[in-house]
C-alpha cells in the first residue's frame, strides 16, 4: 500500500474503499500477530516501524520509517513507534472455529466506541462468544473501538449490519436485557442462544420496529439511577453466563 493511503485509513470512508484499517502500538500488534497464527485472513498485514523497533520480529513485512512519518500515520498524540495496517475482514464462515455451546451478543445502534472495545475485551476474556452488530452501530474497526478491546477484536467473531428481524430464523432462543423481567441469576437465564442489549441511547424498539420476540431478564440495581451502562450489563451477563454453579 502507497504511504499516502495509509493516512487515509484515519477516516471509515477510505478504510471501506481499501479495505485496511490500523492498529498501533505494541501490545496490539502482539495480539494481532498472535492471532494471525491461527487465523488466515490476517495473513495480508504489514508492520511499520520507528528506527527504535528495527528489529521486531514479525511473520509480516516490516518497513522501518522515520518519526515524522510515524506522526502522519499514528491516531495518538504520542506515537508508539509501531503500527499495523490490517486487512478488513469479517467473521470466520459458518462451523469453521466454531465451538460448542457458543452464544451470540446482539448490540443494537450501540455508538460509543469506548462501550464496543469494552465489551469486546470482555467476550475475548470469558470466551465463546460471538458479537453481532445492528446497523447503525459503530465500527468496529474504529480506532478508539480497538484500542478499548486491547486486542480482543482479533479473537471474538464479529458481523455488521445484522437486522434485529433476522435474529429468529438463526436463534431460536432468543433473550433481552431490559429494566423488567427475571432477573439474570435464574436458571432459565442460561438457556438462550441469542442475548440482546439496546443502544446507550434509545434502548431496543418494540416488536412493530422490528425487534425479535425475546425473553425479558434483568440486573437487579438498587433504583436510584435510570439505566445501567451497557458495557457494564453486558461484563455482568458474560460472568453469570460462564460462572460455575
Amino acid at each position: 500500500m502507497k504511504f499516502e493511503d495509509l493516512r487515509k485509513l484515519h477516516q471509515k470512508k477510505y478504510r471501506d474503499e481499501l479495505g485496511y484499517f490500523l492498529v498501533e502500538g505494541e501490545h496490539l500488534v502482539l495480539e494481532l500477530q498472535k492471532a494471525a497464527k491461527n487465523d488466515a485472513r490476517l495473513s495480508g498485514s504489514e508492520i511499520y516501524v520507528t528506527f527504535e523497533f528495527g528489529q521486531w520480529n514479525s511473520p509480516f513485512p516490516v518497513h522501518v520509517i522515520n518519526a515524522r512519518h510515524m506522526a502522519q500515520i499514528s491516531e495518538t498524540r504520542a506515537p508508539q513507534g509501531i503500527v499495523a495496517v490490517v486487512p478488513m475482514f469479517g467473521p470466520l464462515p459458518p462451523r469453521v472455529g466454531e465451538r460448542a455451546g457458543e452464544r451470540a451478543v446482539c448490540l443494537h445502534e450501540i455508538q460509543d466506541p469506548g462501550n464496543l472495545g469494552t465489551i469486546l475485551r470482555t467476550l475475548a476474556w470469558f470466551g465463546n462468544f460471538r458479537c453481532l452488530l445492528t446497523p447503525g452501530s459503530v465500527e468496529p474497526f474504529n480506532a478508539k473501538v480497538i484500542r478499548a478491546s486491547m486486542g480482543a477484536v482479533f479473537h471474538v467473531p464479529v458481523e455488521t449490519d445484522v437486522p434485529l428481524a433476522s435474529l429468529t430464523a438463526r436463534y431460536p432462543r432468543i433473550a433481552c436485557l431490559d429494566t423488567r423481567g427475571t432477573p439474570i441469576t435464574a436458571a432459565s437465564f442460561r438457556d438462550h442462544d441469542c442475548y440482546l442489549f439496546g443502544s446507550e441511547a434509545h434502548g431496543l424498539p418494540n416488536a412493530e420496529a422490528g425487534a425479535p420476540a425475546a425473553a425479558l431478564f434483568t440486573i437487579p440495581g438498587s433504583g436510584l439511577i435510570e439505566s445501567l451502562n451497557v458495557a457494564a450489563a453486558v461484563n455482568l451477563c458474560a460472568y453469570e453466563l460462564t460462572r460455575a454453579r
